[in-house]
């Protein structure tokens, strides 16, 4: 269909040269061959004649695309969208789309600052918001977008420590974006973001970071622990205080110590032993040792 496209206004030309120079025998035969008057015949050769110029000389582009128009080859602008009126053999137009375009790079093999092999890969989003630097300055934006996304890729990641690289994507995203948006600013290309879609770590590696979270959480659970001995510790100190100052409090925690025992159904025999015993014991060995 291109190729059609293109050998069609070598097609008119050439029926416009044959007409001029044999267009008085071409129209005395028609009537012979197929009967009628040579006027109306030569009418209806001009009419189809000029139905083909129009065809080859009107475009129609919709909203989200530009035509590069080439004249002579010399470019004279982006036309569109709507109706673009083309000169038949003299002009030749590029259509340009305007929409943001999805570039997936491919996985690439990274080493890291402190020298980890990774495979990293990533998303680009762009358009071209300049159609005649995008079709003069560069043979094919795409293409050449993609392959400068690859290397801005490798470099930006190697830069970074794996750390980094895992827990600050997005400045990674936006050094990325700003790089390659710097790059291609020649070329009548916006990227608009870029994404970092996944990172590949080696199985040992991935191994080794699980026992060092591993290790993390038990420490984390020791330490709760020790916090939680100190504070009950702290509260059994106030405790005690408490019932010093108070000694018929210890009473009543007795009696309902046994009454917490006594709702078990266990083989335990408590025998209740009055603290006011322990007290007279207590008085006693002072006097003793006066």
């Amino acid at each position: 269909m291109k190729i059609i496209k293109d050998l069609l206004p070598i097609i008119i030309f050439g029926a416009i040269y044959l007409l001029f120079i044999y267009g008085s025998d071409i129209l005395a035969s028609i009537p012979k061959i197929i009967g009628g008057n040579s006027m109306s015949v030569g009418v209806i050769a001009v009419i189809v004649l000029i139905v083909i110029i129009l065809a080859t000389a009107i475009k129609i582009l919709p909203e989200y695309e530009r035509g590069v128009i080439f004249r002579l080859g010399r470019v004279i602008g982006a036309k569109g969208p709507g109706v673009v009126f083309l000169i038949p053999i003299i002009d030749k137009m590029v259509r340009v789309s305007l929409r943001v375009v999805t570039l997936d790079v491919p996985t690439q093999d990274v080493i890291t600052k402190d020298n980890v092999s990774v495979k990293v890969d990533a998303v680009v989003y762009f358009r071209v918001v300049d159609p005649v630097k995008a079709i003069v300055n560069v043979e094919n934006y795409y293409y050449a977008t993609s392959q400068i996304s690859q290397t801005t890729l490798r470099s930006i990641c190697g830069q970074a420590e794996l750390d980094e690289l895992l827990s600050e994507r997005e400045k990674i995203n936006m050094k990325l974006q700003e790089i390659i948006d710097r790059e291609t600013d020649a070329w009548g290309v916006k990227v608009v973001s870029v994404e970092l879609k996944k990172i590949d770590l080696p199985e040992e590696l991935v191994k080794a970071m699980a026992r060092q979270a591993e290790a993390e959480r038990e420490r984390r659970a020791k330490i709760i622990a020790a916090e939680a001995e100190y504070q009950a510790a702290q509260k059994l100190v106030e405790a005690a205080q408490l019932l010093a100052k108070n000694p018929i409090s210890i009473q009543l925690r007795y009696l309902e110590t046994l009454s917490t025992i006594g709702q078990n159904n266990a083989k335990t025999i408590v025998f209740p032993f009055p603290t006011e015993i322990a007290e007279i014991f207590l008085n006693k060995k002072p006097q003793e040792k006066s």
